[in-house]
């Protein structure tokens, strides 16, 4: 799991990023400081990026408020990781594995993440705007508070998945897996659950639910 912990700034209450060694790998022995208080943080960016796409497994990074745009994270594999605050925009990913993986406040739009394998990960808060999850497998994930359009979870599994307070338009959970998850306070506008198995899972009292 990642333990950078805060900026070290003085009065800075920002998370901190990872960061590396004069070979690449990440490095425990450095003060570390979040993006705005970095003298260089252009670099640190960059050896996020390279960090990402030279290797397969990514285990405790720490990259908070990171923006990422227009790559692909096709068969990667994230693990305790922290991309809270993070944006994701024009994201083309397909089977990207995640486990423990924290994305709370994040803004996700145009984003491709079919068959996607993420569990105990945290979506908390987040923002989803024309973002496939379709035919994933999203087990025990949070994704509280959540605001969803035009998005799909088609064809996924989503056991034991927290929506609670989410807000979805125009979004489709159709086919899904959907027992133990819990929808309570969620509200829908235009949001199908055709084919998923609605009674078993947890909605407020009097919720009314779209089946077409």
């Amino acid at each position: 799991m990642f333990s950078i912990g805060l900026c070290q700034y003085p009065g800075c209450r920002n998370l901190a990023v990872s960061r590396f060694d004069e070979n690449g790998n990440l490095s425990s022995n450095t003060e570390v400081f979040c993006l705005e208080h970095d003298e260089n943080a252009e670099e640190t960016q960059y050896k996020i990026y390279k960090y990402i796409e030279t290797h397969d497994k990514i285990i405790g990074l720490s990259m908070p408020g990171i923006h990422f745009s227009n790559i692909d994270l096709s068969g990667k594999k994230f693990y305790g990781c922290d991309l809270r605050n993070c944006t994701f925009s024009s994201i083309h990913s397909e089977y990207c594995r995640m486990r423990m993986t924290m994305l709370d406040f994040s803004l996700f739009s145009d984003c491709n993440l079919l068959n996607s394998n993420m569990q105990f990960t945290s979506f908390s808060g987040s923002t989803f705007s024309h973002v496939l999850f379709t035919n994933s497998d999203l087990v025990h994930n949070n994704f509280n508070g959540i605001t969803a359009q035009q998005s799909s979870f088609d064809d996924s599994d989503l056991y034991n998945s927290r929506f609670i307070r989410a807000k979805l338009f125009n979004t489709s959970i159709r086919n899904c897996n959907i027992k133990q998850s819990s929808f309570q306070e969620a509200s829908f506008e235009n949001v199908s659950f055709k084919h998923s198995n609605t009674r078993e899972a947890n909605f407020s009292e009097g919720a009314e639910l779209q089946n077409d």
